[in-house]
């Protein structure tokens, strides 16, 4: 076959690859992961043959479908990391990623189903989003504007909390009222309810529970860590909280927010 047969063929591959893309999207932006790819197919025009010579799975073409909102996600969240206003910008943050994926189903459900590993690519960036976020409410925790006693665990299930409820509201639903609860949630105050802790030192305790007794707690969060086999134990569960802990440790503060 020569060169100039050969390029209308891979023009037409660029071309049904697009398509495919373009109705994925809008596709598992409706339904999600629920949608099959015999509709995708449809949408754009292709044969499902077509949709498994560019991706291989459902999982492949979601993955692709999302990745680019959720790496767009991760960049903004860590060009406002030295901002000078940290906890205004946490809150708008968060309002912009609720408007952002509330009404779209693929977004929601990458978000929750967190770093599974079958989403491949966008699995990780979840979690640099997740690690992202961290630094984003430690610094506003550290300026006064958000309550100490809360963590990226409880933002993230808030967050999720606040999508479904935006999403369940209806069409006719005024927006912005998930928002506005979850900020004023996580505003500190003189009414604020005290969150309860789990008594983990106290379990550890019972020598009997084969369960914890190899794990440690997370000197800047509190979660368990699960201790080394050889070396030295871990003091963090991640790098998010190891530098936490070094600011804390800067301003003279103690490794762990109380």
């Amino acid at each position: 076959m020569t060169e100039s047969a050969a390029a209308p063929s891979r023009a037409d591959a660029r071309r049904n690859r697009a398509l495919v893309l373009t109705a994925a999207r809008s596709a598992f932006a409706e339904r999600g992961m629920d949608v099959p790819l015999g509709e995708i197919a449809r949408r754009a025009g292709v044969g499902a043959g077509t949709v498994y010579r560019h991706f291989p799975s459902k999982e492949a073409l979601f993955e692709a479908a999302v990745v680019d909102r959720i790496r767009l996600f991760v960049d903004t969240a860590r060009e406002l990391a030295e901002v000078p206003d940290p906890g205004p910008v946490f809150f708008r943050f968060l309002a912009s990623v609720v408007r952002l994926t509330a009404r779209n189903k693929a977004l929601c459900d990458a978000l929750e189903a967190g770093g599974e590993e079958r989403f491949g690519r966008s699995a990780g960036l979840i979690r640099e989003f997740a690690q992202a976020l961290d630094v984003l409410l430690t610094h506003a925790q550290e300026a006064g504007d958000v309550r100490r006693d809360v963590d990226i665990s409880d933002v993230r299930a808030l967050l999720l909390a606040c999508l479904s409820m935006e999403r369940r509201r209806g069409a006719g639903a005024v927006p912005g009222r998930g928002v506005a609860l979850l900020c004023d949630s996580l505003r500190p105050g003189p009414h604020v309810t005290k969150l309860p802790v789990a008594e983990l030192k106290k379990v550890r305790k019972d020598r009997n529970s084969s369960n914890v007794r190899n794990e440690t707690e997370c000197a800047a969060c509190g979660t368990p860590v699960s201790a080394a086999r050889t070396g030295r134990p871990a003091r963090y569960c991640g790098g998010a909280c190891r530098q936490k802990a070094h600011r804390e440790r800067a301003r003279g503060g103690p490794n762990r927010p109380r």
